[in-house]
């Protein structure tokens, strides 16, 4: 009988020991009081025991084997819809049936912006996502234009998530306490439906910028016309003077423009 779980540091396991954080984690979810909950990284449940009494349809999912065996045994009612299996891996359309839920946890610190990115590929099916992450990706995500932590992460998750920091949790509250503190955080799909632009060059431009986030976008954004250079006029344009911590998601989406024209200008001098 599995009594305890030990947290393993391979899968950046850190417990979460205090059920009054826990409490007002689970209680985040209520922004979206009618859909479903996906609990990734429950652990020994202790977020789990509190999303279950919301009298709701509750799965989670979880890679660790010891955990799994854990939470079958403490929570039988649950055990259909414990899933052992890999977050980053799983195919969310069948999680529930195609239908939207929210997605919560505990994230494992050194995955957590993979599962973000995850959630960004999948944002048809989850309008709303919160839970506990490290604290400085946290403010990384809530960070506005203009702030030193404003970065890639923040103005992709900003595009299509409008992000809440609702507070902050101390290392002394985990077992294993973890070397930083830690946030939590909820984000809500916001009114965008589609960029107006390629999305996978907006996604290319946002990274190369940033790639190089103290220099000016006349000087970053050489890396996307390496085979074919562009135009003086193209940079000549007052935007090229700014830096990209500067730019809001619009600016960016704007920028996004300017740099498909160039290129299929270029494209049509072949």
């Amino acid at each position: 009988m599995a009594r305890t779980v030990r947290p393993k540091k391979n899968l950046g396991q850190h417990f979460l020991t205090d059920l009054t954080v826990a409490q007002r984690i689970a209680d985040t979810v209520d922004a979206c009081p009618t859909l479903p909950i996906l609990e990734v990284g429950p652990g020994m449940g202790v977020l789990t025991q509190y999303l279950t009494k919301k009298g709701r349809e509750v799965r989670v999912v979880e890679i660790d084997r010891e955990s799994v065996a854990y939470l079958r045994e403490h929570f039988p009612l649950l055990s259909e819809d414990i899933l052992g299996e890999d977050f980053l891996r799983m195919d969310l359309d069948r999680v529930f049936a195609g239908r939207p839920f929210v997605l919560t946890g505990n994230y494992p610190y050194d995955i957590s912006s993979q599962i973000f990115f995850k959630m960004l590929d999948n944002r048809c099916l989850i309008p709303c996502c919160t839970g506990m992450i490290q604290h400085e990706v946290a403010q990384r995500i809530a960070s506005a234009p203009g702030c030193k932590a404003y970065g890639i992460l923040s103005v992709m998750i900003q595009t299509w998530y409008d992000v809440e920091y609702l507070f902050t949790v101390d290392e002394t509250v985990f077992n294993p306490p973890p070397k930083v503190k830690s946030a939590v955080i909820r984000m809500m799909r916001n009114s965008r439906t589609h960029l107006g632009c390629d999305e996978a060059l907006f996604r290319r431009v946002v990274k190369a910028v940033f790639n190089q986030r103290r220099k000016m976008l006349r000087v970053s954004l050489r890396q996307i016309f390496s085979s074919t250079p562009a135009s003086p006029e193209f940079y000549a344009q007052a935007v090229m003077t700014r830096r990209p911590e500067e730019l809001s998601v619009s600016e960016f989406i704007n920028l996004t423009h300017l740099v498909s024209d160039e290129l299929e200008r270029l494209k049509n001098l072949l």
